[in-house]
């Protein structure tokens, strides 16, 4: 341990560093997607994404030598804090060789910075938010992960709980087919005939003409719906805008449908086509010395494209128990059939949230991994064996 030191990032060459370690971390895992770095870099700077104009964050780097072993952020969000009543810091963008030392020298620097902001307690991973990549995979390691979904390797989980974190929540995903005629089960499609027969009702895709008005009806019913679930914070309009923008080259309108009750936004779900399924050929970067290689690579891939993931929805609440979301999941299901995909996961589900797992269920899905988010004191961590 006394050959390992852990330092905070600084710098272009510190960044690209933090951003790159994960490749020889899973240069032998056949199922890890590499991340666009261009879209990391982003992620991660101040002056670009707009988390950081809420929240502020401190990226760590363990080192043996010049070889990163580890990499952690420690970040305070105020609206968190806020809306939840309590000194809760965050990590995140966690990833570390196999020795629980390493482990506890980026959580216990974590800790110093965050009990330095006032922080009693640690949750996470969270990369920033719930409304960003969260949880670590604890169960489900058999395949590659959809798009905006964590993978890692099974040791994770035991690098936490020998640090001194205990699970705090569970997110669940569930995996079921789409079968070619779009057709969804009779519960479902029972369940929406009485949104689908109102007169008052309609269910219409997103119109790219109005792409940003649709967006912004999205955003509202996105933070009424979600205000009360664990962990959560409000989309800014600015971080919202800027996922509008991540999310606009994958985005297919007829998987974005938006339930309407006299003419006002009620209620949506989202279905986006797994782009790691693209991503993994790009391995991580667009361009290579220039040249558009994993841009190429990228595209050809895209065409086998066959998965889709229901990556979030909401009904505002004066109109839930209208059927209003099974009927978002029929014509979703429809469109999913008619575009060409043949499977979709629901991802992902607070354990606790016998509602959606019950929709998910309900559409022919099975319970397929778990992702955990974890927590403990802030403090130093305890000694690992």
């Amino acid at each position: 341990m006394t050959d390992v030191t852990v330092t905070p990032v600084r710098g272009r060459a510190a960044t690209t560093a933090f951003i790159r370690l994960p490749h020889a971390l899973y240069r032998h895992d056949p199922h890890w997607v590499a991340p666009l770095e261009h879209e990391l870099r982003a992620c991660l700077d101040p002056r670009r994404n707009p988390f950081h104009a809420t929240g502020t964050a401190q990226l760590f780097l363990a080192l043996r030598g010049t070889t990163p072993l580890g990499r952690v952020a420690a970040h305070i969000d105020p609206r968190y804090q806020q809306r939840h009543q309590e000194r809760t810091g965050h990590i995140g963008f966690f990833e570390c060789t196999d020795d629980p030392a390493v482990a506890g020298a980026l959580f216990a620097a974590a800790d110093r910075w965050l009990a330095a902001r006032g922080a009693d307690r640690v949750l996470g991973p969270l990369s920033f938010t719930t409304n960003d990549e969260c949880g670590l995979l604890v169960d489900g390691f058999d395949g590659p992960p959809t798009v905006q979904m964590p993978h890692n390797p099974p040791y994770y989980a035991d690098l936490f709980t020998a640090c001194g974190f205990t699970k705090a929540k569970d997110l669940h995903s569930f995996t079921g087919p789409v079968p070619a005629d779009g057709e969804v089960p009779a519960v479902i499609r029972r369940a929406a005939q009485r949104a689908l027969t109102d007169p008052a009702i309609r269910i219409r895709p997103l119109d790219p003409r109005r792409y940003d008005a649709d967006l912004a009806a999205v955003r509202r019913i996105y933070n009424e719906a979600w205000a009360e679930n664990y962990a959560s914070v409000p989309f800014t309009d600015a971080e919202f805008r800027h996922a509008g923008r991540r999310l606009k080259p994958i985005l297919v309108p007829d998987l974005l449908q938006i339930a309407e009750v006299g003419g006002e936004p009620a209620g949506f779900t989202l279905w986006l086509p797994d782009a790691n399924q693209a991503l993994a050929a790009a391995r991580g970067r667009l361009t290579t010395y220039g040249l558009p290689i994993g841009l190429v690579r990228a595209a050809r891939a895209r065409r086998r494209i066959t998965r889709t993931r229901a990556s979030t929805s909401g009904i505002t609440k004066e109109h839930r128990g209208r059927g209003l979301m099974a009927a978002l999941f029929c014509r979703a299901q429809q469109a999913a059939a008619r575009l060409g995909y043949t499977e979709n996961e629901f991802s992902w589900i607070l354990e606790d949230n016998r509602d959606a797992a019950r929709h998910a269920r309900a559409m022919g899905a099975a319970h397929t991994r778990t992702h955990r988010l974890y927590h403990r004191p802030v403090g130093p961590a305890p000694a690992a064996s």
